[in-house]
C-alpha cells in the first residue's frame, strides 16, 4: 500500500470539516499548536459552516474536501471532528489528483469512512489519530504519537496485559476504525478487504446489546475467520437497558471471535479515549501478544 510523503516542518496541513460543525475558538486553539509544531494551517472555505448539525451543507463539505484533496501545497489533511456525515461526501469527491499525488488523510470516529475508502479503493496508507476537536484536551502521547507517525518517526506502541487477551503473534496489513462505521459500510464498495489483515476496532456510547448485533453482523459476514488479529480500543460509555444486558462490551466481543483462535489484544489506547494514540491504516505490523502485554511494531 502507498505511503503519502512524510511532513517536514514548513509543510501545510489543511483543516475541514467533513462532518458536524466546530466552534471557531476551538479551531484557533488547534492552529497555534499546529503551528508551533512547525507547519502552516490552511483552514477550509466553510470550516465553521452551520446547516443544521453539520458543519455546511454536503456540497460546502464536498467543495472543502475536495479543495484540499487537490491542493499539491497541502501535505496533510487534518478532520476537525468526527460525529456524523463524511458519508454523504463519498460519492461526490473525486479522487483523480490525491491518486497522483497522496497525502495524509488524519482523523478517527466517523473519519473511519474514510479511512476504509481510502485503504480499499486507493491503496493509501491514513492515519488513525487524534483531531482538533480534542487537542486541547489531548494528553502529551496524543499529540506526540500523532506528529511523530506524520513525520515518518519509529513507531511501536507496548501495552499491559488486558482481561480477555487471547495470546498469539500475527504479521498483517493494519485496518478498522470505528465499530458502528465498519457496520454502517458492510456489504458496500468502502468496507474493507480483511483477507490477512490485522483488524482496529472501537466504540463510545453505544448500547450494549448493539455492540453485540455489531459484531454478530460481522461474524456472520465471515469477518473474524478472515483476519490474522485483532486489535479492540477504547469500548467506554456503554449504555444498558433496564434489564441488563449481562456482558461488559469487552466480553461480547470475546465470546464471539474466542472460537477463532485469533491474537487478540483488548484495551489499547486508541479511539474516543486519552491517550489516543496514532495508528497507521494499510501499513503492516507486526502484533504479539503474551502473558506479559502486548507489543505492536510497524515493519
Amino acid at each position: 500500500m502507498t505511503t503519502p510523503p512524510y511532513l517536514k516542518k514548513g509543510d501545510s496541513i489543511a483543516i475541514v470539516a467533513p462532518a458536524r460543525k466546530i466552534e471557531r475558538e476551538i479551531i484557533n486553539s488547534a492552529k497555534k499548536l499546529i503551528e508551533a509544531e512547525g507547519y502552516n494551517v490552511i483552514i477550509g472555505d466553510n470550516l465553521f459552516g452551520d446547516c443544521n448539525q453539520y458543519s455546511g451543507t454536503i456540497e460546502e463539505r464536498v467543495h472543502d474536501m475536495q479543495i484540499m484533496l487537490d491542493n499539491e501545497d497541502v501535505s496533510a489533511i487534518f478532520c476537525a471532528r468526527g460525529g456524523y456525515g463524511t458519508i454523504q461526501l463519498l460519492q461526490d469527491l473525486n479522487w483523480n489528483k490525491f491518486i497522483k499525488k497522496p497525502k495524509w488523510i488524519v482523523g478517527y470516529s466517523d473519519i473511519s469512512v474514510l479511512h476504509c475508502f481510502i485503504n480499499k479503493k486507493i491503496g493509501v496508507q491514513t492515519l488513525h489519530a487524534s483531531m482538533p476537536v480534542n487537542f486541547q484536551e489531548a494528553f502529551p502521547e496524543t499529540i506526540d504519537s500523532l506528529f511523530s507517525a506524520l513525520s515518518g518517526e519509529s513507531i511501536s506502541y507496548n501495552v499491559p496485559r488486558k482481561k480477555f487477551n487471547i495470546n498469539g503473534e500475527v504479521n498483517g496489513e493494519l485496518v478498522g476504525g470505528n465499530l458502528s462505521i465498519l457496520y454502517s459500510l458492510n456489504g458496500t464498495p468502502a468496507f474493507p478487504d480483511l483477507k490477512d489483515k490485522i483488524l482496529f476496532i472501537e466504540d463510545l456510547d453505544e448500547y450494549l446489546y448493539h455492540i453485540d448485533r455489531m459484531m454478530m453482523n460481522l461474524d456472520y459476514s465471515g469477518v473474524f475467520s478472515d483476519i490474522n488479529g485483532l486489535i479492540v480500543g477504547g469500548m467506554d460509555d456503554m449504555n444498558d437497558n433496564t434489564i441488563p444486558f449481562g456482558m461488559e462490551a469487552e466480553q461480547i466481543i470475546y465470546n464471539i471471535v474466542e472460537k477463532y483462535c485469533l491474537p487478540v489484544c483488548f484495551g489499547f489506547s486508541a479511539g474516543h479515549i486519552e491517550p489516543n494514540l496514532a495508528l497507521t491504516f494499510g501499513r503492516k505490523i507486526k502484533l504479539s501478544i503474551t502473558d506479559n502485554g502486548t507489543c505492536i511494531n510497524y515493519e
